[in-house]
């Protein structure tokens, strides 16, 4: 019997709404990453970046830069909601800025929360959801540290169930990309980039 993950996999590939591909054909939109934690966005945006010829930026790392705090320190010493509120603003202020960065990875909760939403629909971005499966999230946040460099995930019981709440909510993305194979930063954000050039051709010629 196929588990819930093997169930999910459907088509391979990349899975784009038509709202979302008439979004980004006509002018460059800014591209959002999200999904569960160390399903790989950094990464990807990163690559993505690269073969888009235009800079990215990493929410973790603007987070800690503005609060002088990593993530990690912001949810235990201040709480989880703390943490959301600078969260927010954070990304409020990337999406402002008309001449920053063009690919932007989240954090594993930012796409959870209606007002960030509310926000990427509110500037154009297009969203992309990294669909990587629980138990390869888990083995890269045990090698990262577990526990120790993840709150929200004090044990693989507690991250299941968080992973298993926040999936209705990133299915909600306008891009899903299949990240369930293997596949590299690089072959994952190819698949990204020829979507969005793909949907472009396709408008243009319509």
């Amino acid at each position: 019997m196929k588990d819930e993950d093997e169930e999910r996999r459907g088509d391979e590939g990349v899975e784009m709404r038509d709202e979302a591909s008439r979004r980004v054909a006509g002018s460059p939109r800014r591209v959002v990453i999200v999904g569960f934690m160390c399903a790989g966005k950094t990464n990807v945006a990163r690559e993505l970046a690269r073969r888009l010829g235009c800079a990215w930026a990493d929410m973790d790392e603007r987070i800690a830069a503005r609060a002088g705090r990593t993530p990690r320190e912001l949810i235990e010493e201040e709480g989880e909601e703390a943490f959301r509120e600078v969260e927010t603003r954070v990304l409020a202020e990337l999406l402002g800025d008309d001449e920053g960065a063009r690919v932007v990875a989240a954090g594993g909760g930012t796409w959870t929360l209606e007002r960030n939403r509310a926000l990427l629909a509110r500037h154009g971005c297009l969203s992309v959801w990294l669909d990587a499966p629980f138990e390869l999230c888990w083995q890269r946040i045990e090698r990262e540290g577990g526990a120790a460099s993840r709150p929200l995930a004090r044990d693989a019981a507690s991250a299941r169930r968080l992973y298993d709440e926040r999936l209705p909510v990133y299915r909600l993305a306008d891009l899903r990309v299949n990240a369930f194979d293997g596949r590299t930063p690089d072959a994952l954000a190819e698949e990204v980039a020829e979507a969005l050039h793909s949907s472009a051709r396709e408008l243009k010629n319509r």
